[in-house]
């Protein structure tokens, strides 16, 4: 058994493109090793800002030798069919073949024996080709070669068993690549190529050559050393998961520094100099033991120097206050006219072609927001509609068009600095959340009703003009507004006939309706489903009792799903489940061979036998039983009903015959059949429900 190494040395790899490209040429090279026979034991793949490596362990140096058995043509068919098998087989005459019946006559077959190639050999074929057809988001070309890559390749390192594998590629320029046993370590501090012999030569004269291959590991120590330079200023590292990623995808070598922030702009909200350090510079945020943003930060250089740094903290210190003075420059500027004296402006943003201009949304959000406030506790209309009315004004400020980023953020900061009241600044920043599910979800109800209603207008206009979310692409971002809308309900358990309320929001785009407001409460099950399943609830469960059609109250709705899952989870309940799907399928079946339906009250006069009697008498006990607590929305005590009726239906269909001779009585026995079905679908519908 033997050991593939693969590098591709370039030009500098994206960040964002590094750990899905890693991922795509260990896919590829596996899925082409295993369809060449060659099996193989652990794949592991790595990429830095300018290499990605693979390396393959325990693959055979030859691949197997195969045994194909093929069947010819019938024996007797003309010379010409014979003589085409006998060349495509590979065999010289028919005496090496083997005359075999089949049940549809006689036919030649042969045996072939295919001996395995050299893995070496099938490597330098199927390398080029996965190269050539990589697929990168984005790729270029250069000088006169038709490879696409990311980047210009520099040199390709290829080791299978120890020896090279011979194969070539177009490089930077119009030179031609050939893979090798060569590879460089740091561009800057081990420039010089060196000699790889294997895995573990290759990862150790890399680490000797100031490159950490392994992503994870950069990320550690990126944490580790930004976490210790905070400590020893009683500072603390401020999570941030997404941007550490990204520096490691930015450095093959990393220190960690500390510099500060100049004073002059400490006065400017923490927001915009997070925003200016994370954005611009790539710069990690400290915090103080409050949480409060620190004076410091932590630089990550790819760089050692003999003077410990200092000239690299010196520079980007002075880059931060270039680009910290331009922000204070909009902070000052954007405070000198009032908030509300930008809403205006809205007019000259276009919020959709379809969907006229920002100005217009702000409208349909302030009128839809105060009908909101009617149903949120709390909720003033007055506040609502002025917090409406600003939510968009920050777009046209000097800091939102330097940092997008912040829109929301800094409306809330002008608002505050205008005399707003906070209950109004709060839902001005909140308004665009929850944007995620790990997103803070507003709990003021000025805060909920704004929010509510910016995400209920966009999908009511993009559902309206038929702009709704296909397959895998979503561009106005529909399915995080939905469950947003989802997160903001269910979080703050608000009652909201939601039905009626897409029906208003269609309305205000003077939009006929139509079935837009089913067609987005359809949208909504299918979102309910996925934030449901991530807490463990079963989606079978919320399409059955969606499947009621008439139940657009997701908190209402929840508490049903609630109280059914514990009751399929007990014996009575899913023994029920079984009676029903019994009693469902024979009635179809029945009502299918009939061509009528069996739906009604059975005759009383034809109820014979006491297992008969005994299901109708607890059918109308439940019934009432049913309605009283559906009324009262007490979902446990309905389902305490329903299983009243385990007992009594499962004598049902041990003692009784409900295909009996008698036409009369067969018929009175499928209305009570339907009588079972149509008492639970008063519940769910248990139709939809698995297993």
């Amino acid at each position: 058994m033997a050991e593939l190494l693969l590098e591709f040395l370039s030009e500098e790899i994206p960040a964002r493109m590094q750990e899905q490209a890693a991922a795509d040429l260990k896919r590829l090279v596996t899925e082409k090793l295993s369809a060449e026979g060659l099996s193989f034991g652990a794949a592991q793949s790595f990429a830095t800002p300018r290499r990605l490596a693979l390396v393959v362990e325990n693959l055979p140096v030859t691949q197997p030798d195969v045994k194909e058995e093929k069947r010819g043509p019938r024996v007797g068919a003309p010379e010409a069919a014979v003589q085409g098998f006998l060349k495509a087989a590979g065999i010289a005459a028919l005496d090496q073949c083997e005359k075999r019946g089949t049940g549809k006559g006689e036919f030649y077959f042969v045996t072939v024996e295919k001996k395995g190639r050299a893995t070496a050999l099938v490597l330098s074929e199927m390398i080029p080709d996965i190269a050539r057809n990589f697929p990168w988001p984005k790729s270029m070309r250069w000088g006169s070669g038709t490879l696409r890559w990311v980047r210009p390749l520099h040199s390709i390192l290829c080791l299978f068993d120890g020896a090279n594998v011979p194969f070539q590629l177009e490089g930077t320029g119009n030179t031609t690549l050939h893979a090798g046993n060569l590879t460089h370590g740091h561009r800057f501090l081990a420039s010089r190529e060196f000699v790889v012999k294997n895995f573990a030569d290759y990862r150790d004269n890399l680490r000797f050559g100031y490159v950490v291959l392994d992503s994870e590991e950069r990320r550690k120590m990126i944490v580790a050393d930004a976490e210790q330079l905070a400590c020893e200023k009683s500072l603390r590292l401020r999570a941030d998961p997404g941007l550490i990623a990204e520096v490691a995808g930015l450095i093959e070598w990393p220190v960690a520094l500390i510099g500060e922030i100049d004073k002059a702009f400490l006065d400017l909200p923490p927001e915009v100099l997070t925003a200016s350090m994370r954005t611009h510079q790539r710069y990690l945020a400290l915090e103080d033991k409050d949480g409060k943003l620190a004076k410091h930060f932590i630089v990550i250089a790819n760089m050692l120097t003999d003077d410990g740094g200092k000239a690299i903290v010196a520079g980007n210190e002075r880059v931060l206050r270039a680009r910290l003075s331009d922000a204070k420059f909009f902070w000052d500027q954007d405070r000198k006219a009032p908030l509300e004296s930008r809403v205006p402006r809205l007019k000259d943003i276009v919020f959709h072609a379809k969907l006229g201009t920002v100005a217009e949304k702000v409208e349909r959000i302030a009128s839809l927001g105060a009908e909101l406030a009617h149903k949120i506790p709390g909720a003033d209309t007055d506040l609502v509609r002025s917090a409406a009315t600003l939510c968009k004004a920050d777009l046209t400020t000097g800091m939102v068009g330097e940092f997008p980023e912040l829109q929301g953020i800094m409306g809330r900061y002008y608002a505050l600095a205008d005399g707003e009241k906070p209950a109004v600044a709060e839902a001005i920043r909140d308004h665009y959340s929850p944007q995620g599910p790990n997103d803070r979800c507003p709990t003021a109800p000025v805060s909920i009703a704004v929010a509510l209603a910016d995400k209920i207008d966009s999908l009511a206009g993009f559902f309206a003009v038929d702009e709704k979310p296909t397959g895998s692409k979503d561009p106005f971002a529909l399915r995080r507004a939905a469950l947003g809308v989802i997160r903001l309900i269910l979080e703050n358990k608000l009652r909201l006939p939601l039905s009626k309320i897409f029906a208003q929001a269609v309305e205000a785009y003077e939009k006929p309706v139509g079935k837009v407001p089913a067609e987005i409460l359809d949208f909504f099950a299918d979102r309910l489903k996925v934030h449901l399943k991530e807490k463990g609830v079963r989606h079978d469960l919320v399409t059955a009792v969606f499947a009621l059609g008439d139940e657009d109250d997701l908190v209402r709705l929840l508490a049903r799903v609630d109280a059914l899952g514990r009751f399929i989870g007990t014996e009575d309940g899913a023994n029920l489940l079984v009676a029903y799907k019994r009693a469902a399928n024979i009635l179809r079946i029945e009502e299918k061979k009939d061509n009528r339906s069996y739906r009604g009250e059975p005759d009383p006069a034809k109820v014979e036998a006491a297992e008969e009697k005994s299901l109708v008498k607890v059918l109308d006990e439940i019934a009432k039983a049913l309605e009283t607590a559906l009324e009262r929305e007490d979902f446990e005590g309905a389902m305490a009903a329903l299983a009243l009726l385990r007992v009594p239906v499962d004598k049902f269909f041990d003692h009784v015959t409900v295909n009996a001779e008698d036409k009369g009585l067969r018929g009175n026995r499928l209305k009570l059949l339907s009588q079972i079905v149509a008492g639970m679908n008063k519940v769910a519908d248990f139709s939809k429900i698995e297993g």
